[in-house]
């Protein structure tokens, strides 16, 4: 812990320095996606396109026609959400710089043990939510997506979702299947604090199951089993490779 002998101003100004650099890979990143605007609209629009990955490999479970159609209804909307998109893919690429800045930020006050474990626990949190935005991105969202698009309550309307909606549903079951799947690192530090036992976890099982289950029905609106399935199976798998993780 050598950094304990600077001043409380030579640590604010660290603090300052890596705020600034921060900001700046994050600004920079966000500049350069906003300039790639054609394949930043390709990748995120993929998903409601027939010939997506999903409904090519599901073959005769896709419906043949899932682009009802994305408008826009509002004068700056395009440009509005082009900005947001990019600020947002800006944040994502430089998640793991900012996590460095930070780790080396943080690591002369620490012990060895300590900057191991935060170490693993930035990396593993970072694969982890990559993982599991990149299956809400080819399997949750395409789904949900589908089933929406083709669900009618009359005849007498037509589905058609305006591009804000659509990207905000995008984000936000992103962001949710990356946060359930930090499931282990997070059981792995409330174990670390003696907050979480592997026998609490076993004995609750069933519960979390159920919760599971909940949540992907929650998550994925549709009325077949297999994509209930499909969600819950992952979030299942990463509870049981939590209760290994976790201390006894």
């Amino acid at each position: 812990m050598e950094d304990s002998e600077k001043t409380f101003w030579e640590h604010l100004d660290d603090l300052r320095g890596l705020l600034v650099r921060i900001v700046v890979v994050v600004v920079a990143l966000t500049i350069a996606c906003f300039c790639f605007k054609d394949a930043l609209f390709d990748f995120i629009m993929a998903p409601s396109r027939p010939d997506f990955v999903l409904y090519r490999v599901l073959g005769g479970l896709a419906p043949p026609d899932v682009d009802g159609g994305i408008i826009n209804t509002r004068l700056s909307g395009q440009l509005m959400i082009h900005l947001k998109v990019a600020m947002g893919a800006g944040i994502c690429l430089s998640a793991p710089v900012v996590a460095f800045f930070v780790a080396r930020y943080l690591s002369p006050a620490l012990y060895p043990g300590e900057r191991r474990a935060m170490t693993a626990a930035f990396a593993w949190g970072g694969l982890l939510f990559a993982a599991g935005a990149a299956l809400s991105y080819v399997l949750v969202f395409p789904l949900a997506y589908r089933f929406l698009m083709t669900y009618e309550v009359s005849p007498l309307v037509s589905n058609m979702v305006d591009i804000q909606s659509y990207v905000d549903n995008m984000l936000m079951l992103c962001i949710m299947m990356g946060v359930l799947f930090e499931l282990p690192v997070v059981a792995r530090i409330l174990s670390g604090m003696g907050l979480l036992t592997r026998r609490a976890m076993r004995q609750y099982r069933r519960h979390a199951i159920l919760a599971i289950v909940t949540l992907a029905a929650i998550v994925t609106p549709t009325t077949d089993i297999l994509t209930l399935g499909l969600v819950s199976l992952p979030v299942w798998l990463l509870y049981e490779a939590s209760i290994l993780v976790v201390r006894k």
